[in-house]
């Protein structure tokens, strides 16, 4: 005799599994807007609250770049930020920089490419400084991921602590629910009091030359409302983590 659903069928008996296609919570279920407890990683990246303790990877700024447009792209970064400048200025000890990285959940499949360009920046600004993100910017940064939780630096001292003249660069892919954007509470791992689009608008206020790299390719940004967001926030000043997208944003940065 055929078993009927929820005998035999794992996507028969979708609410009482919770791993069904469409129920929120669960392993394997899916909803834009659900819950994800119990898996290793998410399948969509756009989980609501993820109930599990993780652990991110710091990125190695060692490591040997391997693509010649991170390479070419710095040296038009330099050719840019000497333009309508005195021929003596001291590119390297000039420009300051603060790159603050997307790290964890979906940026995992973007980590070469972040190492890369990590690295190249290393070599090249004498003075900069990074900070790693989950998301979406809130309350709290931190520098190394192996201590996230421990050592945590405040937002607001970051605002208050470097000059106008700062180079600011956020590398992420932008891929989260909106909420995690838009709502207090919304991010996945801690109550956050303020909404990320409220420290995103004091980033913009603090410092005028201020970027975004994505490393999501450029044609499925439409595809996912809250890179939408993001960039509305930014003022539409979202570059795609490419040998063109470096340029326009280095463009940005100097002008």
């Amino acid at each position: 005799m055929k078993e009927g659903p929820g005998e035999g069928d794992e996507d028969g008996d979708e609410n009482a599994r919770g791993r069904g296609r469409n129920f929120p919570i669960g392993a394997d279920g899916y909803h834009p807007e659900g819950i994800r407890i119990g898996q290793d990683k998410g399948r969509h990246g756009k989980a609501i609250k993820v109930w599990d303790k993780r652990e991110y990877k710091n990125l190695d700024d060692q490591v040997e770049l391997g693509t010649r447009n991170i390479k070419v792209a710095l040296r038009r970064l330099r050719k840019f930020a000497r333009q309508g400048a005195p021929d003596e200025l001291d590119i390297k000890g000039t420009i300051k920089v603060l790159l603050f990285f997307d790290i964890g959940g979906s940026m995992d499949s973007h980590i070469r490419i972040c190492e890369e360009l990590f690295s190249a920046a290393r070599t090249e600004f004498k003075t900069m400084e990074f900070f790693y993100f989950h998301n979406c910017l809130y309350e709290g940064v931190w520098k190394d991921n192996r201590r996230r939780h421990a050592e945590k630096l405040d937002t607001w001292d970051i605002l208050n602590k470097y000059g106008k003249d700062y180079k600011v660069i956020f590398v992420g892919d932008a891929t989260m629910s909106p909420y995690e954007i838009t709502y207090p509470g919304g991010s996945v791992e801690h109550w956050n009091e303020e909404p990320g689009a409220v420290w995103m608008d004091r980033v913009a206020k603090t410092w005028e030359s201020v970027a975004w790299l994505n490393p999501t390719p450029e044609r499925h940004w439409n595809h996912t409302p809250s890179i939408g967001v993001m960039r509305q926030i930014m003022g539409d000043r979202m570059f795609p983590l490419t040998l063109a997208g470096l340029e326009q944003a280095m463009r940005e940065l100097v002008r």
